[in-house]
């Protein structure tokens, strides 16, 4: 007999974790969602874990067929050996044949009976200690009633209870969503939602709605299904999260921008990029980037708007040869299509990346692209703050970039996260000259001082280059700024053409 105490794991990734441990054992479960929210897979992949532990386990259908069990199992590359019994439910009477069809005899009583007793005897045959029954909707509809549901439901848990098995029953809600009737009686109900977006593939999220004695995960929690079954991405509170390290300052490589940045951005701090599109908001980030790497450490990009081969190729255009720097092992660049990736699993694969691959350098580019993985503005706030709350008690620096609507003048970020950043950083273009050309000004800095001046600044072949503050003008931040002073030798003169901003 296994120990009553010990919890029954389903063999999940991230499931187990929402649960804080797993299914107490002795003990009947629900699993509901509507058909194609992963019910089928989340129970074979219970037993399958069960049958790897040497567990004898049983899989009660009464809605599928054996063979199309069989046929899940292939497609999600999972294999059922001898120690996962599959036991078809065929009705008591078949009405596709007449010569089985009753007339006067038949009798809903009988058949649901006949469907307990049939489920009751599988059992004693087995001896399982895992039991899944597909589905409940069947045994409801036998039912009629929901006082006769009731009774079947409680019949069905105090014989498993006596037996000590742990049961997962699975309910489709096909036949009434609004019947809570086994909630009142299992121990714990699981509930998974399948979402269609106005674009983009489904997204699926679950929920604990019910664990007796237990503390567990609450809130909704993204998963996926893919080759290999489900994956869970528990809901990220930051609270949980701790790690010690020395907060000291880290540079970019370039003198300027680090004086203006006040000697650095603070390790464990997040920094936001705000402009409008093509200031240079993303070779900004890479910049600290390509430092990070040339001290020793590893960085992680994430970028939702730009390919992967042409951000290699314009990079290396400027000087940094992030190709080598991933090959070596030293730099993660991953590519997201916020229609396919759902902001759990977008979480989930910072974190491991913070974790598993010691990444001290994180840039998201950009929340423009996360926003649309979002389901609301609302939503992504709330994201981003357990987000960059867990990287910065990781020590890990980051660094996130807003493009904003418009060029000059007024201009308006889709988002509003600047109270979420550590330090923001202000990009602008502004006319001078006869020419457009680009400003830099830090506007936000928590962690201590930080220069107040508007720098101009320039991309070319050589990289980035930030000049003088900006002192003989006024009005830079505007896009069309005044001269106040004597002639003033802005950096494309100072430099020559090849300094031209790109």
């Amino acid at each position: 007999m296994l120990d009553e105490q010990t919890q029954a794991k389903t063999g999940i990734p991230g499931l187990d974790d929402v649960l804080c441990g797993g299914l107490s054992r002795r003990h009947v479960f629900l699993l509901e969602g509507a058909p194609g929210t992963g019910k089928t897979t989340i129970a074979l992949q219970f037993l399958l874990d069960g049958a790897s532990a040497g567990e004898k386990c049983l899989y009660v259908t009464l809605s599928e067929t054996e063979e199309e069990l069989r046929g899940t199992a292939v497609s999600h590359g999972l294999t059922i050996d001898d120690s996962l019994e599959i036991f078809e439910l065929v009705p008591p009477e078949s009405l596709l044949n007449a010569d089985q069809q009753q007339s006067l005899l038949y009798s809903s009583d009988l058949e649901l009976g006949e469907t307990t007793k049939m489920i009751f005897e599988v059992f004693e045959r087995h001896k399982p200690s895992r039991v899944v029954i597909d589905s409940l909707s069947e045994i409801r509809l036998l039912a009629q009633s929901s006082l006769r549901y009731r009774r079947q439901i409680l019949a069905l848990k105090h014989f498993f209870a006596q037996s000590g098995a742990t049961v997962l029953l699975l309910d489709d809600m096909t036949s009434d969503v609004l019947d809570k009737t086994v909630h009142s009686v299992v121990h714990g109900v699981i509930h998974l939602e399948q979402l269609a977006p106005d674009y983009g593939s489904e997204r699926r999220r679950l929920r604990v709605m019910k664990y007796r004695g237990r503390a567990f995960r609450g809130g909704f929690h993204d998963f996926i299904i893919r080759k290999g079954g489900v994956r869970v991405f528990p809901r990220l509170r930051a609270v949980e999260h701790k790690t010690e390290f020395t907060r000291d300052r880290v540079g970019s490589g370039v003198a300027e921008l680090d004086r203006l940045l006040g000697g650095g951005i603070e390790r464990g701090s997040s920094t936001l990029l705000i402009g409008p599109a093509g200031t240079g908001k993303s070779l900004f980030t890479l910049q600290f980037v390509d430092a990070a790497v040339k001290r020793g450490e590893r960085a992680a990009v994430f970028v939702f708007d730009e390919e992967i081969g042409l951000l290699l190729d314009r990079t290396k255009a400027l000087g940094f040869d992030f190709e080598s720097m991933r090959d070596e092992g030293k730099l993660h660049l991953e590519q997201l299509d916020a229609s396919e990736v759902s902001p759990g699993e977008f979480a989930q694969r910072v974190r491991d990346r913070v974790a598993d691959f010691d990444a001290k350098t994180v840039v998201i580019d950009s929340i423009n692209g996360y926003q649309a993985a979002m389901p609301g503005e609302n939503a992504l706030i709330l994201h981003m703050h357990e987000l960059l709350q867990y990287l910065n008690r990781q020590g890990a620096t980051t660094f996130l970039t807003v493009a904003q609507h418009g060029l000059v003048g007024d201009m308006k970020a889709p988002v509003d996260i600047t109270y979420l950043s550590d330090t923001v950083v202000l990009l602008r273009y502004f006319e001078a000259l006869g020419k457009v050309r680009r400003a830099i000004s830090v506007v936000k800095k928590r962690a201590g001082k930080h220069e107040d001046t508007i720098r101009e600044y320039g991309i070319s072949e050589s990289g980035l280059t930030v000049g003088a503050p900006l002192s003989a003008f006024q009005g830079v931040l505007g896009g069309v700024p005044t001269f106040l002073g004597e002639r003033q030798s802005l950096m494309s003169e100072a430099k020559g053409e090849e300094r031209k901003n790109s």
